[in-house]
């Protein structure tokens, strides 16, 4: 049964999710300009009297739309379309080099970027494997796919769909031992010579060195609480692929804003850019609604969707996964079989049956409050014992938390070495930086129980009084 929508939409009612419907369509109109910018959206009682669902459900669907910057609200007036700015004019800034590689450092509590291990359903995940020994195939023993077990890649086209909104065919999927494996692989697909690649500043620096070792220009374009900004882009030439964290900037926990989305979305359609969405940890928000992922919104199939499931999981499991635009399957799936060594088959038929029998997404539901939970105990116990000494950062979600020096002439390299000295992962912020770096401290989120928080702020406030101690004169 499809009944009519306000303009040219049809609202499916048999397929249920009326307000992710609701949200699409309007979101929809938005962007492709049925709706133009101002535009006086009906008010909620008369438009859920229109299409004949609860009130509650358009509420929550133009909140989903308020929040991600689709409508502009007043109070005591309708809700309008707000204004889309498709492009972006770039502007100018110094180039940054690559000064250096990430250092090694052991798993210690507090470790930047890593899940808690001790909560991985292992007797679950265990009958699964063993369940996955009894029943492949002697085909699926002797062969699998150098893009992966298809049924781990149904399996993870379904997951996406609802839970970041993917759009993708299963056939899209390619199954990777890494998200740096598949930074690898379509920098090699794209990139030829001298082309520009533009990476977040601070950021991952695994990337840089990936995009480098293909022989491209690597500029670190900075970031602030909008996430990338285009506008601080050096002149020269248009990037010909893009390496972003939208939904969740890593490590200053930025959201990507609706504007400079739609702006990267627009840059790369013009030019032929690929923009590379490394969705790392989007699993895990702080109380708010997790973003849909910029892939969604892609109209001219110019993202490559990257996910892993070491930040879900752990890191061991080395699985992760790729969305390729249709137009770069086909290239993505040859270059594997020449080069790519993937997953055990047994551990993506594991994985394929955890994800189907819906234990990833009780898991997911299980650790995010926990986590949540746990960064502010972190960032109430920091703040609390060192508030003249760091400038806490506005709450977010995921599996760090970076925080700024008052003093930006402090040594951050030190301190991150005598936190590790005390037991704690810490890393020095300037260590994800290539160009001018911020200083202070990037913690690990994840383990942080009360007791752990409580002991990293002690440890803090010691080291802090060390470090004054030598610069004083």
């Amino acid at each position: 049964m499809s009944r009519a929508l306000p303009g040219d939409l049809r609202l499916e009612t048999a397929l249920g999710d009326l307000q992710g419907q609701i949200y699409r369509a309007l979101r929809d109109m938005a962007l492709d300009g049925r709706l133009a910018p101002g535009s006086v959206l009906p008010s909620t009682r008369n438009l859920a009297r229109a299409l004949g669902v609860a009130r509650s459900t358009v509420v929550e669907a133009l909140e989903r739309l308020k929040a991600e910057g689709y409508l502009e609200t007043r109070a005591g007036a309708a809700a309008r379309i707000a204004l889309i700015r498709p492009g972006q004019e770039i502007g100018a800034a110094p180039s940054p080099t690559l000064v250096r590689k990430p250092a090694a450092w052991p798993l210690l509590p507090l470790t930047p970027g890593v899940p808690d291990v001790q909560a991985f359903p292992s007797e679950v995940f265990a009958r699964h494997l063993s369940a996955a020994g009894r029943r492949l195939s002697p085909t699926d023993l002797a062969f699998c796919p150098p893009e992966g077990h298809a049924p781990l890649r149904a399996a993870i086209a379904r997951h996406l769909a609802a839970s970041r909104g993917v759009l993708a065919e299963p056939d899209q999927v390619l199954i990777l031992p890494s998200a740096g494996a598949g930074m690898a692989l379509f920098a090699a697909l794209c990139l030829k010579g001298h082309d520009r690649v533009w990476v977040e500043e601070p950021g991952y620096l695994s990337g840089p060195a990936i995009f480098g070792a293909q022989g491209a220009e690597v500029v670190a374009v900075p970031c602030d609480a909008a996430g990338l900004d285009p506008d601080l882009a050096p002149h020269g030439p248009e990037p010909r692929l893009i390496c972003i964290s939208p939904s969740h900037q890593f490590p200053t926990g930025a959201t990507l804003s609706l504007d400079r989305r739609l702006g990267l979305l627009d840059l790369a359609r013009r030019t032929g850019a690929l923009i590379l969405e490394d969705d790392y940890d989007s699993e895990f928000p702080l109380g708010e609604r997790v973003l849909p992922a910029l892939q969604s919104i892609d109209r001219s199939g110019s993202v490559v969707y990257l996910g892993t499931f070491s930040k879900v999981l752990a890191p061991s499991l080395r699985l992760a996964f790729a969305i390729a635009p249709f137009n770069l399957v086909e290239k993505a799936r040859a270059h594997l079989a020449l080069t790519h060594a993937g997953p055990a088959v047994v551990l993506q038929a594991a994985l394929a049956e955890f994800i189907n029998e819906g234990r990833l997404r009780a898991h997911i539901r299980r650790m995010a409050p926990l986590y949540a939970v746990r960064m502010m105990a972190l960032r109430q116990a920091l703040a609390e014992a060192a508030p003249s000494d760091l400038i806490p950062p506005p709450p977010h979600g995921g599996l760090q938390l970076a925080v700024s020096f008052c003093d930006q002439t402090r040594d951050d390299q030190l301190a991150a070495r005598l936190m590790q000295e005390k037991g704690f992962g810490v890393r020095a912020f300037s260590d994800f930086h290539q160009g001018h770096p911020r200083r202070g401290l990037v913690f690990g989120t994840a383990s942080a129980t009360d007791d752990v928080a409580r002991q990293a702020a002690r440890a803090f406030t010691e080291i802090s009084n060390r470090l004054t101690r030598r610069a004083s004169p």
